[in-house]
């Protein structure tokens, strides 16, 4: 499979959210200023947050890839409508590791379990990163759960400030372009 010639920005959020809730809207949004930014994006390619990311970017012309998990979902129909590349996974930890290894950055937006386990492995990619003379890409959380929870995370399991955090996905979108500009 030939994946989009351009940056790719990983965008982890929950499968939960539904047309017409802020939460997917915002994903819609996100995935929109991504694209218009030179963006491509990967999400987890089924529904909710991953649909609305990739239809904010199909919308204006952006690539969007899917990294789904058959075998884990077997009862979930494909990929979303939006992801125009579907790479399918063996598992979770499969899945997780591609999202991680063709990103240059990262967003994580509102979630559950599943959105803190795709922020937390890549946020300790981050951190084993220069053991291995790499570089690793910008991670940016957006909203008040994050808000909360990345700060105490470090302060509890004294780990490094690997991880933005930001109110909104306008905010979160400003920082990775700022931080990826070379890139360009």
């Amino acid at each position: 499979m030939t994946l989009p010639n351009q940056p790719v920005i990983s965008v982890f959020g929950a499968s939960q959210a539904r047309p017409g809730d802020s939460d997917y809207e915002d994903g819609v949004a996100c995935g929109r200023r991504l694209a218009n930014a030179g963006f491509a994006v990967a999400t987890g390619g089924y529904g909710g947050q991953m649909e609305a990311v990739c239809k904010g970017a199909a919308t204006v012309g952006g690539a969007t890839i899917g990294v789904t998990a058959p075998s884990v979902f077997p009862k979930r129909p494909g990929a979303n409508e939006w992801v125009q590349h579907e790479i399918p996974a063996d598992d979770l930890v499969h899945r997780i590791g591609i999202l991680s290894s063709i990103a240059s950055g990262f967003i994580a937006m509102p979630g559950s379990l599943g959105t803190l386990a795709e922020l937390v492995v890549a946020w300790n990619l981050a951190l084993v990163a220069p053991f291995a003379d790499q570089d690793f890409g910008p991670i940016v959380t957006v909203g008040e759960t994050w808000q909360e929870v990345v700060p105490d995370l470090i302060r509890r399991l004294q780990g490094e400030d690997l991880v933005t955090t930001v109110a909104t996905v306008d905010e979160a979108v400003l920082y990775l372009t700022s931080e990826l500009a070379p890139l360009h």
